[in-house]
């Protein structure tokens, strides 16, 4: 069976809502099907605190959330506003390393020692390695499909509110080989924006961002929050998400990140905030 053929068939058979490999590279395997089964840094286990089910395919909030991608998140959208299209642009890199910038911005602008930094930055990463083994975890419970296979197979799912379009990529050009739900980047900016408000408070904080894949590029936010909503915002407006997806994630990262700073390098005695 050709490799055109081998897809169609597998497009057959997938039921609606799965996961199927994505165009326009359509990788042979999805990724980390296994990171479920890595030990957890700071977790009990990996589905401490799965999440329920993505929306139902014919549900209110499943029709709204393909609309709003299928409109803003397509290659050249028309939809989209320009700073929306640069949003999707910017954030499209290893969202742990933005956040591991943040926090070297935060710690210098506290004029931390090189102790209160080290365990500042222990926190965070041992919040983002357990949220990806959690997330994994998620995705792989309820394999869900990304928005390209969606909306090229709307005529598929039942909801007389989605419409197919056949030709539709995202604006980030290819898809990241694995479900959809949660979202990786909402998971993590949830996570990392929980552990350092947690630790810095949650005052105005002016921060600059530099993008990981557009050189020369900065954002300015004057809160984690801020920075944690773009982010998450980021992957819908890229056509990777539904926003469905970063909402689940954002819950998903702020419960993960609570169990940490509650329950690992607790300070000794009368410390300091960080």
């Amino acid at each position: 069976m050709g490799q055109l053929q081998h897809r169609f068939f597998l497009s057959l058979v997938t039921p609606p809502g799965d996961y199927q490999s994505t165009p326009p590279n359509f990788p042979a395997q999805p990724v980390f099907t296994h990171w479920s089964r890595v030990t957890p840094f700071a977790l009990e286990r990996a589905k401490q605190f799965r999440l329920g089910p993505p929306p139902a395919l014919t549900s209110a909030e499943y029709t709204a959330v393909f609309n709003e991608v299928k409109s803003l998140g397509i290659a050249n959208s028309t939809a989209a506003t320009a700073d929306q299209a640069l949003i999707g642009r910017f954030w499209n890199g290893a969202i742990q390393n933005y956040w591991n910038e943040i926090t070297q911005t935060a710690v210098h602008a506290h004029r931390l020692t090189t102790a209160q930094s080290a365990r500042v930055f222990a926190l965070l990463n041992l919040t983002l390695a357990d949220e990806v083994i959690a997330f994994y975890d998620t995705k792989y419970t309820y394999n869900f499909w990304r928005p390209v296979t969606a909306i090229r197979a709307a005529a598929t799912d039942g909801n007389p509110d989605t419409a197919a379009d056949p030709n539709w990529l995202p604006q980030a050009g290819k898809t990241a080989a694995d479900p959809a739900y949660p979202g990786a980047h909402a998971t993590i900016s949830a996570g990392g924006a929980f552990v350092l408000s947690a630790l810095f408070g949650d005052k105005p904080f002016q921060l600059s961002v530099t993008s990981e894949v557009l050189p020369g590029v900065v954002r300015s936010f004057d809160s984690f929050a801020a920075v944690e909503e773009e982010a998450s915002l980021s992957r819908v407006y890229a056509g990777q998400h539904f926003r469905s997806d970063e909402n689940a994630g954002e819950r998903l990262g702020s419960a993960v990140a609570d169990f940490v700073v509650d329950n690992f390098l607790t300070l000794v005695g009368d410390g300091d905030d960080y």
